[in-house]
């Protein structure tokens, strides 16, 4: 089938970019099972695999979908009536009460129930652009993987249980003096920051830590780096919010509303298996699962089916409004 991926952003991504590496491992997966690709997406896109068209906010998008496509594959809600079959993947989290499209698709199992779907796609990435984990290496900290200057992905929890377990943590996604979050400035010498990092770079610091510090202060709809994290054989130490609860097993991390207890897990870090953490991450998140998926769904749609009873809507019921850290 002729397949168009839609999304308002600039591929490939260089160095943060969840939604523009999903569909970039989506298409390269569709390719490879011989599905002709095109994506509509922002001016400056380039792609070797598949057909590039530039997006127009400006302009109507059943104008700019080309005319042999068999499915659209939105990743951002749209207004407009598309003529073409189509699903939308929503990505984010979404205000209560907002509704979506009948075809709407989740990330994981959590954000499609906040929203009364059972729809879901869990994200996937292509592991052999990771390089080869190396489990054995020796690792001197834990790591902290987001864009640090968003509240709710909590870089001041992570400080604080990295410091009452005495460890050091790397901090990929932000700098020392933070001007968004009130002029914070960090003098804490046992944390280290590396700003927004991508590539080699990126992977060569996750290669050397002990595991990931999540303590997130919402719901997460899905999180790469939680995957990202795994394959490298990092155990992940978070907050039980959002999809956490359904990725992070038992054995492969550890889930807190508190602190301390927390600090308490990462303290003993040595009873986690790197190679099975590991493992677990290429099985469950790559991304020729994640096309495999997607294709039931394209082909669903192309049936005549629908990918929800009714129209998901983000419950209010269903939405956090306290999210405990002490």
């Amino acid at each position: 089938m002729n397949i168009t991926i839609v999304n308002p952003s600039k591929i490939p991504a260089l160095l943060y970019g969840g939604t523009e590496r999903v569909i970039w491992y989506l298409g390269k997966e569709l390719v490879k099972l011989g599905h002709p690709l095109t994506y509509l997406v922002a001016a400056g896109s380039v792609c070797d695999f598949g057909n590039v068209k530039i997006y127009n906010s400006q302009k109507p998008i059943n104008e700019q979908i080309p005319e042999n496509t068999d499915i659209v594959h939105f990743n951002f809600p749209v207004k407009e009536k598309i003529l073409k079959p189509n699903i939308t993947t929503i990505h984010g989290n979404s205000s209560p009460g907002q509704e979506f499209d009948i075809n709407t698709v989740f990330v994981s199992k959590n954000h499609a129930e906040r929203h009364n779907s059972n729809s879901f796609v869990y994200n996937g990435l292509d592991w052999d652009d990771y390089g080869k984990p190396e489990l054995n290496n020796t690792r001197s900290y834990f790591h902290f993987l987001a864009n640090a200057s968003w509240r709710v992905k909590n870089l001041k929890g992570a400080i604080k249980i990295c410091s009452l377990a005495n460890e050091k943590l790397a901090v990929l996604g932000g700098n020392r003096l933070n001007f968004k979050m009130g002029f914070r400035l960090t003098l804490n010498p046992n944390i280290r920051f590396y700003g927004m990092v991508g590539g080699e770079t990126k992977m060569g610091l996750l290669q050397k830590s002990k595991g990931l510090v999540f303590p997130v202060l919402w719901d997460e709809p899905f999180g790469l780096a939680l995957s990202e994290s795994m394959y490298f054989g990092c155990p992940v130490f978070g907050t039980p919010y959002g999809a956490l609860p359904e990725i992070v097993r038992n054995d492969t991390g550890f889930l807190s509303e508190s602190s301390n207890e927390i600090a308490k897990a990462i303290e003993n870090v040595g009873q986690y298996n790197p190679k099975l953490i590991s493992e677990y991450a290429i099985t469950e998140f790559n991304s020729a699962k994640m096309a495999r998926e997607y294709l039931k769904l394209y082909e669903k749609v192309l049936a005549g089916h629908k990918l929800n009873e009714s129209k998901p809507v983000h419950l209010p019921e269903k939405h956090r409004t306290i999210y405990k850290f002490y």
